[in-house]
């Protein structure tokens, strides 16, 4: 659990430092949007472990060592964020941080729901097919039961005419 933290807190911490070294010198926001993206990844990744805890010990959960990274962990990302904001937002204007929040969480969004969406017609497309093989079998059935009985009538038909 620790290590994802660690992983966590280090992508927030290179993300700043990379931003740090280079706002002044970039020209527009794509030179640093992959520094800022990770770092809201990192503070994505240090949000999401604190709220997991499945297959972890009750002393991990609740011990003062675990509780103390999480939280010491969680404040200094949000720390970093505020500070990128600012840095951002002097460099290209008020906002431009939040806005760059705002876009990320929209096209997250629209990931989602497309992602939903494949996954919709993709079951669709399994229902129907699942429904194409019943049909299939069912009519090789009833076919297989048609055959059946009229072999076994041709067969009884040559006793009844030596009657």
């Amino acid at each position: 659990m620790f290590a994802e933290v660690l992983t966590g807190i280090a992508l927030v911490r290179s993300s700043v430092s990379f931003i740090k070294e280079n706002i002044a010198t970039c020209k527009d926001i794509t030179e640093i949007i992959q520094s800022v993206d990770s770092l809201l990844d990192g503070e994505d990744q240090i949000n999401k472990d604190r709220s997991k805890k499945d297959g972890v010990s009750i002393k991990d959960q609740f011990g003062i060592k675990g509780v103390a990274h999480e939280v010491i962990d969680a404040k200094l990302a949000a720390e970093l964020r505020w500070e990128m904001r600012v840095l951002i937002d002097n460099r290209f204007g008020a906002g431009t941080f939040q806005e760059i929040v705002n876009l990320r969480a929209k096209r997250i969004q629209e990931a989602k729901e497309e992602a939903k969406k494949q996954a919709k017609i993709k079951k669709e497309k399994q229902d129907e097919l699942f429904e194409k093989i019943a049909i299939v079998f069912a009519v090789l059935i009833v076919g297989g039961l048609l055959l059946t009985v009229f072999a076994t009538w041709l067969k009884a038909e040559p006793e009844v005419s030596k009657m």
